[in-house]
């Protein structure tokens, strides 16, 4: 039987207290070591029957700066179209958790409501990936359906928290996803590569004021069920 290690739950806690989504990056990149530890703790990460179906392409350099000119420009040309279909609509709960961040994310950086020339120009800071110097494409393998996705899911957040341990902020942005025809060309992924997300990330700029807002977590008695009988 495996010891549990006294502490690792407060430890754990404290990673998922203080990891945000990051929506301000400073320019400076991110040691390639450091990359690489991120990346071997999330390999980590369970998967149905172990198949591991995650691939990750990664910038750095040049190569970000390439990536993020030509994603602006695709994006402002060329209508969505991800490989996995986007959400069909947002209701009751959902679409008011949404709602209520998107009004915390604008009021952070002084948008009024009802500002739609300013929400836009924020919403366009994605693919600008919010400044960061490095952008991470997750893809699975498309045979594997659903559950391939299910299992890149569980890498994404396995590599936030490997990333917030060793001082590096992230994004998850579904966003880029929506652009999926671009990210094929750009990093010459195969038609049986269907893109999940990707995941900005770099080092936080701390004193900017989208850095400061915090989304809230409905208590436990919302989202789980006791059966005891």
């Amino acid at each position: 039987m495996t010891d549990i290690v006294v502490g690792a739950d407060e430890s754990l806690s404290e990673l998922l207290e203080h990891r945000i989504s990051c929506r301000a990056f400073r320019p400076d990149p991110v040691p390639r070591e450091t990359i690489e530890r991120i990346l071997e703790l999330a390999q980590r990460t369970p998967s149905w029957c172990n198949t591991q179906p995650w691939q990750v392409a990664i910038t750095e350099g040049p190569a970000t700066e390439r990536f993020r000119e030509g994603l602006a420009a695709y994006v402002v040309s060329h209508p969505q179209e991800p490989d996995f279909d986007f959400p069909r609509e947002y209701r009751g709960e959902y679409r008011t958790r949404r709602k209520d961040c998107a009004m915390q994310l604008y009021a952070s950086v002084g948008i009024a409501d009802g500002d739609r020339a300013a929400s836009a120009a924020q919403t366009m800071k994605n693919f600008d990936l919010f400044g960061a110097p490095h952008v991470a494409v997750i893809t699975t393998d498309e045979a594997l359906g659903t559950y391939g996705a299910v299992d890149c899911g569980l890498y994404v957040g396995t590599f936030l928290l490997a990333a917030r341990s060793l001082g590096v902020a992230t994004i998850p942005q579904a966003a880029l996803a929506g652009s999926a025809p671009y990210l094929h060309e750009f990093f010459a992924l195969p038609e049986d590569r269907k893109v999940v997300c990707a995941i900005s990330f770099g080092y936080a700029d701390d004193e900017h004021p989208v850095n400061g807002f915090r989304t809230t977590r409905e208590a436990i008695d919302e989202v789980a069920d006791w059966v005891s009988e």
